[in-house]
């Protein structure tokens, strides 16, 4: 298989994916791709939040398929690129694949205090971000093995797994860098 000049981001929900890809994208002089923002703006648009469109779309899946092309085409056409998609691993197999982790406490606080998640991802206390993150969780992960046949959870997909408990994204973005320049260079 060709290695490509891409860094696929996956990870656990408030790992600080977006955050990171930001970094590394800097860092690298990459392009950026995101999946998470085109899915929150189709929950928009749905007026829905994010866990009542991951239930719709369960049902429609022509539309999480469009969601994940949407990445393979970008990288099929690109090079020098960061893509932040939750199956990234997945839609780009020649790219560098990293799963980012953190603690569900610690998610859900994030969450919690995050207001640029907006009126999608509203909670109504730490606890209730974190049942919402677990449900999210275990619905994606059983929605993606059902339509491709992959688990999220499964730690084999990937190149490099990092947690972002007790990271800065600086810190993480660091490590996920010299990963990558390891990788390139084998």
């Amino acid at each position: 298989m060709n290695k490509k000049h891409i860094i696929t981001i996956t990870g656990d929900l408030a790992s600080g994916k977006s955050t990171i890809t930001h970094i590394i994208k800097d860092r690298l002089n990459y392009s950026i791709y995101q999946n998470g923002e085109y899915f929150r703006k189709l929950a928009a648009q749905y007026n829905m939040n994010v866990l009542e469109f991951g239930f719709y779309v369960k049902d429609h899946p022509q539309i999480d398929e469009q969601i994940e092309l949407s990445a393979k085409n970008y990288a099929e056409e690109n090079d020098n690129i960061v893509i932040d998609a939750k199956l990234g691993f997945y839609s780009v197999p020649n790219s560098f694949k990293v799963y980012v982790t953190v603690d569900t406490d610690e998610a859900a606080r994030r969450v919690f205090a995050d207001e640029k998640r907006g009126c999608v991802e509203c909670y109504t206390s730490v606890q209730n971000a974190k049942q919402g993150i677990i449900k999210r969780y275990n619905h994606e992960n059983e929605r993606w093995f059902n339509l491709y046949g992959v688990k999220k959870n499964d730690m084999t997909n990937y190149d490099f797994v990092i947690d972002s408990t007790n990271s800065t994204p600086q810190e993480v973005a660091d490590k996920i860098i010299q990963e990558y320049e390891k990788w390139l260079n084998k």
